[in-house]
Parts: structure tokens; C-alpha cells; sequence
């Protein structure tokens, strides 16, 4: 495997990341889009570093504006649609550099995978139609998130609420029949996220799809045995969308 580290540009905002090459030649990718707080170096997006070269595909993880290591400020520049601005761009980028083939699959986490329901639709939009994606703690709905992060921390002070209402207001049901090989990872005890928005994409999402509800499972999937179950499924289910992968 080879790990490239990669920057490009989002709407003036120099975003970093990492592409994981395996070493096959023009290989299929999946990229990647992290939490609200997050960053590519989440253990989710660790765990598809390692495996996904593994199989034949490249990775691409990266830091969206104002969060890790890229350019911006969270406060100012975090917004449903700039998150989906910078993966547009890292598809774009991808194309561009030609280390992979034009297979694409999207993996997201708790906004991450609101993410990728949004960008799936721009991506149509732009004649880029996903092989699938894995979504995990996803909102579709954004008034059902239970907790919301306003206390200040180490790395930013206190959040107003009107930072959620103007920049993360959003309801994605209409987006979800356009998706199709869909990978749904829930905790039934996600006391950020609701479980509901999971089972929401299930029921709309287009076939094939499959929904894994973690018993006792946490918004971080925290217990090592949903981890080690997540690597099993994703496993099977991108080698499933990329019929020509190992």
C-alpha cells in the first residue's frame, strides 16, 4: 500500500487528507466524511484505511474545512452544504490526479453520513452516480438530534444555538430514494442520533440496501464488537458494489 498525502481546494479553503493506493493498478475508491467534531484520523475512517487497500481499493480520508489539520474556522465555515462542497471537491480532485478508476463509493459518520446523502444527489447531478456507501449514525432529519453540542471545548469555545439554526438545519427524506446499495450501521442506544433516522434510511433508500442495528450500541460505536462486526459487513459490502475488487 501506498499513502499519499493529498491537498486541494474547496472554495478557497486548502483541505487536507490522505489517499490510501493499494497496489493494484487504477483501482476503485471510497471516500471518506467524518463527524461534526471530527476528523479523518476517526476510528471508523482508521479501521476503512487499513482494510480497504487490503481489498483492491483506494481510500481517501480527509479534514473538512475548519476541523484537523485544513484550512478554516469551525464556527465560521461549518455548514451542511460547505461539508458537501468539500467532498464534491475531493471527487473532483480524485478525478483529476488519476490514481483510480471512476468507481466511487461514499462512507459517512453521524454528519458525515448526512453528508453523503446530500452529495449523493449533487454528484448525480453532475453526471457521478455512487456505486453505494456505508453510513453510520446518520441524521436525515436534523430537528431529531437529542444532543446538542453548544459547551465550550479545548479546541473551540462555547457554541450559540443559532450556529446550529442558521448553518445545520436540514431534512434529507426527499434524497434517500435516490441512493441504492446503501450499508446502514445504528446503535439502538445512540443518545445523539436517534435510531429512527437509520430505519428512515432503510425504508427509502433504493434496493439493495441493508440496516445493522448495534444492541446497546452507542453515536461513537464505541464497543469493539460493533467495531469488529463494522469491518466484517463493510468488507463484504464493498466487495459486493465493486464486483471486481479481491
Amino acid at each position: 500500500m501506498k499513502i499519499l498525502s493529498v491537498e486541494f481546494m474547496s472554495q478557497n479553503k486548502k483541505i487536507l487528507g490522505k489517499l490510501h493506493l493499494p497496489d493494484v493498478e487504477n483501482p476503485p475508491v471510497v471516500v471518506g466524511s467524518h463527524g461534526l467534531e471530527g476528523s479523518m484520523e476517526s476510528a471508523k475512517q482508521t479501521i476503512l484505511s487499513r482494510i480497504l487497500p487490503d481489498m483492491g481499493v483506494a481510500f481517501l480520508r480527509f479534514d473538512h474545512r475548519g476541523c484537523g489539520k485544513s484550512e478554516g474556522n469551525f464556527i465560521t465555515d461549518t455548514s451542511l452544504e460547505a461539508r458537501v462542497q468539500d467532498m464534491i471537491h475531493a471527487v473532483d480532485y480524485l478525478w483529476a490526479l488519476k490514481k483510480t478508476r471512476k468507481e466511487l463509493m461514499l462512507f459517512g459518520s453521524s454528519l458525515g453520513g448526512a453528508t453523503c446523502i446530500a452529495a449523493w444527489k449533487k454528484l448525480l447531478d453532475l453526471g457521478v452516480e455512487p456505486q453505494g456507501a456505508v453510513v453510520c449514525a446518520a441524521p436525515v432529519d436534523s430537528s431529531t438530534i437529542t444532543i446538542i453540542p453548544t459547551q465550550a471545548t479545548p479546541d473551540r469555545p462555547a457554541l450559540p444555538l443559532s450556529f446550529f439554526k442558521e448553518n445545520l438545519l436540514f431534512n434529507l427524506s426527499d434524497d434517500l430514494p435516490l441512493m441504492h446499495h446503501v450499508l446502514i450501521f445504528h446503535g439502538d442506544h445512540d443518545g445523539v442520533v436517534p435510531v429512527e433516522n437509520g430505519r428512515e434510511i432503510h425504508s427509502k433508500a433504493g434496493e439493495p440496501k441493508k440496516m445493522i442495528i448495534h444492541r446497546n450500541g452507542d453515536h461513537q460505536m464505541s464497543e469493539k464488537s460493533h467495531q469488529k462486526e463494522f469491518e466484517k459487513e463493510v468488507k463484504l459490502w464493498v466487495k459486493a458494489c465493486f464486483k471486481s475488487t479481491k
